[in-house]
């Protein structure tokens, strides 16, 4: 596996970091941004944005996607899902069906 190098960034805020990715995303202001609590709070930084940009800030507006649907969101993986699916049935609900 070849790695890239880590490149100085700063973001908007002035919050200086290294990423080797092209992801311009600021770790810090991505930790300040992330909920103390509720559903949300569950997920990484990749996950919770992609579900931010899709509208979905609870379980009731997920149950309105397939599992293939949110599965093809980026920055949604088998652990997010897996969170999902919990916070689904902890709810007394399901993903809707294919």
């Amino acid at each position: 596996m070849v790695r890239s190098e880590k490149t100085p960034r700063i973001c908007e805020k002035g919050h200086k970091f290294y990423k080797s990715s092209d992801c311009d995303s600021c770790p810090v202001c991505e930790a300040e941004r992330k909920p103390a609590d509720g559903f949300l709070s569950k997920f990484s930084a990749p996950a919770r944005r992609a579900l931010e940009r899709e509208g979905i800030f609870g379980v009731e507006q997920l149950s309105n996607y397939t599992e293939k649907e949110i599965l093809s969101l980026h920055g949604i993986g088998k652990s997010a899902l897996s969170k999902m699916k919990e916070a689904l049935e902890e709810a007394g609900l399901k993903f809707k069906n294919d």
